[in-house]
């Protein structure tokens, strides 16, 4: 699990050391579960700084809703909504700052304001996105979506779901390593939740470790998802147990990174999951247990980025 590095701008996201918590913050009216919440600026700046407080590793910034069935929204309105937050985040925390966007536009303006990550959940779909990304030397997250979010939950059919997402994020990857993206640059994400049904999720979750093949950094968004609300019968504002639920599996299985709304508990929950699951699985002995021993591997607050 551990060795891999993701380089984002100057910064350097140590993978191998624990789970990496990514924060959600989105700046839009009509995203899923938090809609409207942080629209308004110094909201949205507010909760930044204290998703980072609360132990997130990078802050997500979006201005434009990917929930199924949503409509685009124009870059300028997209980028007037995430700017003057990510300008700001750039200047107060310590960690990177992603901007989640499909468009190559927002994403060069968004770099520019002092991101260091976008977060393309639609893979360079945008022909100018990867020459912005190379530009800026900035990391890029590659996830894969069928169809586009007005359309994705419209009977997705898949034959392998796990082999044919697996072989889109191969095939993304190579694409962008041929414009001239460094590959420690690059993260993959399977987009659960982003045309598929609730058994597709389940396969994906169930064999995250075959994605681990692909080489790169591993991120896996689960929180407040619509399975989670299938499975337990719960609305979007509930699905904090199910969450941790899935988040602890997908670090089990190997995720680098996980994204989610609600940072402080999560953070939590991967600091015993890490510990158990990055424990030494031959030591069998009473060595550096008791009361005296000191922190397992994933509990603690050290860095997990340099400069």
């Amino acid at each position: 699990m551990g060795g891999l590095i993701w380089r984002c701008g100057d910064l350097s996201l140590d993978c191998g050391q624990r789970t990496l918590v990514m924060g959600i913050l989105n700046v839009t009216p009509d995203s899923f579960s938090d809609g409207g919440r942080y629209l308004d600026r110094e909201a949205a700046i507010a909760h930044g700084i204290r998703m980072v407080d609360e132990g997130a590793d990078i802050v997500d910034v979006g201005g434009e809703s990917t929930r199924p069935g949503s409509d685009p929204v124009p870059a300028e309105q997209e980028a007037e909504r995430v700017l003057p937050v990510i300008e700001a985040l750039a200047s107060k925390v310590p960690v990177p700052i992603s901007i989640d966007t499909r468009k190559a536009s927002v994403a060069k303006a968004a770099l520019a304001a002092g991101a260091t990550i976008v977060n393309d959940v639609a893979a360079g779909a945008d022909p100018d996105m990867f020459p912005v990304v190379r530009e800026a030397g900035a990391g890029l997250v590659l996830m894969h979506m069928l169809g586009d979010p007005k359309t994705m939950q419209i009977e997705p059919r898949y034959d392998d779901v796990v082999a044919e997402v697996k072989a889109f994020l191969r095939g993304r990857l190579e694409v962008a390593e041929l414009a001239g993206i460094e590959p420690d640059r690059l993260c993959v994400d399977p987009g659960i939740g982003f045309g598929k049904t609730l058994e597709h999720n389940l396969a994906l979750l169930h064999h995250l470790d075959e994605l681990l093949e692909l080489g790169r950094p591993l991120l896996v968004g689960p929180s407040r998802k619509r399975f989670i609300g299938t499975l337990l019968d719960l609305p979007e504002t509930e699905r904090l147990e199910g969450t941790a639920g899935a988040v602890a599996w997908c670090a089990a299985k190997g995720a680098h990174i996980v994204r989610v709304h609600d940072v402080l508990p999560i953070r939590r929950v991967l600091g015993v999951v890490d510990a158990i699951a990055r424990s030494d699985a031959g030591s069998r002995s009473d060595a550096g247990s008791g009361p005296d021993a000191g922190p397992g591997p994933g509990t603690g607050t050290s860095s997990s980025f340099s400069a």
